[in-house]
């Protein structure tokens, strides 16, 4: 009987069992998750969960004891400490086990701070996993000060909910504004009114040089010299692929564990998904860092380890929320060079839509699902509508479609 492994507990890897046994392999299942607790969602965590308004059991992505009911053999809390692709095998400490066709969905790490300038101290955190909100929660806590390190969009999600439990909040951003790798000033200058419009303090073109404090973080000094009281420090500097054990196995690396169109390693009995892998994407190797792409291409490896051969073709889109605004992403906008804006049907409304020549690239969505749909739709089929077709107010953006 075929054994198929999978290393890694988040989504994707949740996602691939599951697609495993709904196409009906028949063979036997590992899933080793690092963690203590069955894979989970993570977007919540910063949000809805870190506000005490979910329960730890809603984040579990299937209930408990569906591993169980198929024949999964889901270990918690267990570290791979080895992949032999020779003898096809996984060590876990002193346990081998042999597989047929091994998937890796590690994920990714989020950057810390060295600890050479205080990113060691007792109150920085991270939020990556459950472990990290379950150490924060108890420490947001109303009038305390909080530094924000990192103004993308889980440093601004932090600082909503930092907020919103009515802590005072200073965000920092080295670069010139907030969102900057991600984002075109437009959609910048919409957060940033925003968390103005909160009380938090957002300085931009200032990084921080250290953090001070005995056991635990108590001041952070600025680049401009400033030096701030802060209880707590949420740092939210990006993330890196988990890749060490593609590594020391001698698979390939390229922006991450390198994949082929079908989700396969530079081993053939090997193979990865999500956050961990990369993959090409019209003309570039990229990594989508997204709770879809880790669905549908987890599910595309699925597939494929059971012989299909189908290409995966993503169709990224991304989402934010903070305060009492929803922002969707369709499309990637690498390389655009010219931004539409367009009102929507409800005066908080907006879209961005992103263009490189005449070509429609993605759309940012603010309050305003309608236009988020039709856009996701258009990328999605390659139609790029003229940019003068869309900053046109009196377009019907539905006969697009239809075009």
């Amino acid at each position: 009987m075929a054994h198929f492994i999978v290393i890694g507990g988040g989504q994707a890897g949740s996602s691939l069992v599951a697609k495993l046994r709904n196409q009906g392999f028949d063979g036997e299942i590992t899933l080793i998750c690092g963690e203590a607790v069955p894979p989970y969602q993570r977007p919540p965590l910063s949000k809805a969960y870190l506000l005490g308004d979910m329960a730890e059991e809603r984040l579990y992505l299937r209930p408990a004891e569906f591993y169980a009911d198929n024949k999964i053999d889901l270990r918690l809390n267990a570290t791979v400490t080895k992949i032999d692709p020779k003898a096809k095998t996984v060590h876990l400490g002193e346990t081998t086990l042999q597989y047929d066709q091994l998937a890796l969905t590690t994920g990714s790490d989020a950057r810390r701070l060295p600890a050479s300038i205080g990113g060691a101290l007792d109150n920085v955190f991270t939020v990556r996993t459950l472990a990290d909100v379950d150490q924060m929660e108890p420490r947001v806590i109303a009038n305390r000060n909080a530094l924000i390190v990192g103004g993308g969009y889980i440093g601004l999600e932090a600082a909503a909910v930092a907020r919103k439990r009515g802590m005072n909040v200073t965000l920092v951003e080295m670069a010139d504004r907030i969102l900057q790798r991600v984002a075109a000033p437009q959609t910048s200058d919409y957060f940033r009114t925003l968390h103005s419009d909160n009380d938090v303090d957002i300085r931009e073109n200032i990084g921080l040089v250290e953090l001070r404090g005995d056991t635990a973080v108590s001041q952070a000094v600025l680049t401009d010299g400033t030096v701030l009281n802060v209880d707590v420090v949420i740092v939210g500097v990006g993330i890196t692929p988990n890749h060490s054990l593609a590594a020391d196995a001698g698979l390939m690396l390229d922006n991450g564990i390198a994949t082929n169109q079908y989700g396969q390693t530079s081993d053939a009995n090997i193979w990865a998904a999500g956050d961990c892998a990369s993959f090409e994407y019209r003309g570039n190797r990229i990594r989508l860092e997204s709770v879809q792409n880790a669905i549908d291409q987890a599910e595309a490896v699925a597939e494929n380890m059971m012989g299909a051969s189908n290409p995966y073709v993503p169709k990224p889109w991304f989402w934010s929320d903070q305060y009492d605004v929803k922002l969707q992403i369709a499309g990637l906008n690498t390389g655009y060079d010219n931004v539409i804006v367009r009102a929507g049907e409800k005066p908080d409304a907006v879209s961005h839509w992103y263009y490189n020549g005449t070509t429609l690239l993605a759309v940012d969505a603010i309050n305003d699902p309608r236009n988020y749909m039709i856009g996701k739709r258009l990328i999605e089929a390659g139609k790029s509508p003229a940019a003068s077709v869309i900053s046109d107010p009196e377009t019907d953006m539905k006969a697009l479609l239809r075009s």
